[in-house]
């Protein structure tokens, strides 16, 4: 790494009720001493995102704790069963509770449903009505204080008449609950979400990972990026309809995740060489326009990308995003602390800053082949 200062940045994905697994994750890097500098989320990414820059930093994992054990809150109360194939039945009993009354403090079905409303009347173009989240933030998240902002804080959501991806920045801007909630928006499920005379979707309709965001708008401190995804863009061939259904949402969602970052890398890198190359010219070829589209122009800092991407169970196939229980909750809270503290112990990453290079990406916590 340079000499300059090294700011921690959370990049946190899109995944509904897998979104625990990011809390259990910033949990476990602040009880590490990784204090957050910047976090960027999309969807559930963005709500969690909010919750850690809305509140000081004593705060952040008891409001995270919060808003996970509220919406987690309306569990059956059978006993867990303990095998494979019947814990997957109790976790699709508890999607279809989801999608029948909704989650306590985020989503409510809406009644008469918006199939049997009126085009273009109140409540026709969602199923389901999301005021119970935005109380939830109000409740949860010191929107002053985010705005301050001590964290800077940075989601995405797709303009609906454009289609394109629109970025809503603490650093820029005036961050309201209701950019949280555009971020999230998923249609049909969610009603867009008006901003200035303008409606949005969830994000991740674009792309449900912000780390290129994140990366256009460096600065000029090194980066040290923990990028926090929900759905694995590596998997099995699926053997039946129900995993086809998971393996296609974690291939959408994924947004090709590690192209994506290799991709930057190797723009990163392509940045250094380029700059390199010029230095090396003679002076009278420098004002030369095609040696001058060397330069980018800006400064490169050290980036440094650990990713922690969370991995299914046997037993959760295409509703695990929406499967909203307790017992699920917990355990996507937990093997995000566990992947946190596996990085972080992982010889790769304690010799990471001695050697050398400015560019890199560790993915610690990924099986063997």
């Amino acid at each position: 790494m340079s000499s300059n200062h090294i700011k921690n940045v959370l990049v946190l994905q899109g995944g509904g009720a897998l979104g625990s697994y990011q809390a259990g994750a910033f949990e476990a890097l602040k009880a590490n001493g990784r204090e957050t500098d910047w976090v960027a989320g999309i969807s559930i990414g963005a709500i969690n995102a909010a919750l850690i820059a809305g509140n000081p930093p004593e705060r952040r994992v008891t409001q995270l704790r919060a808003f996970w054990e509220t919406v987690s809150s309306q569990g059956f109360s059978t006993q867990i069963p303990q095998q494979s194939w019947a814990r997957g039945l109790y976790n699709e009993f508890s999607a279809n509770a989801t999608m029948l009354r909704g989650v306590k403090g985020f989503f409510r079905p809406r009644f008469p449903s918006a199939m049997f409303r009126l085009p273009g009347s109140k409540g026709a173009s969602s199923y389901y009505d999301t005021s119970p989240l935005r109380a939830t933030l109000l409740d949860l998240v010191d929107f002053d204080y985010l705005n301050a902002p001590r964290v800077r804080f940075s989601i995405g959501a797709v303009n609906i008449e454009t289609g394109n991806m629109t970025w809503f920045d603490s650093a820029k801007e005036t961050i309201t609950p209701e950019h949280v909630m555009a971020s999230g928006a998923l249609p049909p499920g969610f009603p867009a979400v008006e901003i200035d005379g303008q409606f949005y979707w969830d994000g991740g309709l674009v792309s449900n990972t912000p780390l290129q965001y994140v990366y256009d708008e460096r600065g000029d401190d090194d980066l040290c990026i923990f990028q926090v995804d929900l759905f694995n863009a590596r998997g099995d061939m699926p053997a039946s309809v129900m995993e086809v259904e998971a393996r296609v949402k974690d291939i959408r969602f994924s947004s090709r995740t590690r192209f994506n970052t290799d991709a930057l890398c190797n723009l990163n890198m392509a940045h250094g060489a380029g700059k390199r190359l010029y230095d090396k010219l003679p002076a009278k070829l420098r004002d030369d326009p095609d040696a001058l589209a060397l330069l980018c122009n800006r400064p490169e800092p050290s980036l440094t990308v650990a990713h922690l991407i969370y991995r299914k169970s046997r037993y959760e196939h295409q509703s695990k995003d929406y499967e909203f229980s307790r017992p699920s909750m917990l355990e996507h809270w937990q093997a995000g602390g566990r992947d946190v503290v596996t990085t972080l112990n992982h010889p790769d990453w304690r010799a990471h800053t001695h050697d050398g290079q400015r560019v890199r990406v560790l993915d610690l916590t990924k099986p063997k082949d």
